[in-house]
């Protein structure tokens, strides 16, 4: 196993982007690539509509539907669907901050926190619901957005179990069974 893994990282790039420039060792990964620039998106999403160029990225995309995370990080049990955001949250643990901000020198850990942050000062909307057309700061709020479209309620009333796609649907929901 560990031959082969060396093979992938000492394997000449030989598959160049006519576009913008960028090299892969396999050609299929090319394929891939281009269709970033070219906005073909083959794979669609049944629940929500949402199209992608891969079909490895739709996988990634349906665990926000399932809720599948297998992925846990060592130091405080916190599972995620990706390795990729698993590695971004131990950034947490280390105190690494590698992400500063231009405009009042604010540093993060995390990309997703800092891509946030600068959007505070440009009041820059960069994720959209394909269904309603509905436009966020963060890919957080369309993730909770989504759920209006797909009907996921996660949050169970552990007394009468009517279920709620917001935590605070649920907080208000429990007032009615402390009066």
């Amino acid at each position: 196993l560990m031959n082969s893994q060396m093979k992938n990282h000492t394997r000449d790039k030989s598959f160049h982007c006519d576009i913008c420039g960028k090299a892969f060792s396999l050609r299929v990964n090319l394929n891939g690539h281009i269709k970033n620039h070219t906005g073909e998106k083959n794979f669609r999403c049944g629940q929500c509509g949402k199209a992608f160029s891969l079909k490895g990225t739709l996988k990634k995309h349906m665990k926000i539907h399932t809720g599948e995370k297998n992925v846990h990080c060592a130091l405080c049990g916190k599972a995620f669907s990706r390795k990729g955001t698993l590695n971004s949250h131990m950034k947490i643990h280390t105190g690494e901050k590698s992400f500063c901000c231009d405009v009042c020198g604010k540093s993060f850990s995390l990309k997703s926190n800092f891509n946030k942050h600068v959007n505070l000062h440009t009041g820059e909307k960069c994720s959209w619901c394909d269904p309603c057309g509905k436009t966020f700061t963060s890919m957080a709020q369309l993730n909770h957005h989504m759920r209006i479209h797909t009907v996921q309620k996660p949050f169970g009333c552990g007394i009468c179990g009517t279920s709620f796609s917001s935590k605070q649907g649920i907080k208000t929901h429990m007032k009615i069974h402390t009066e």
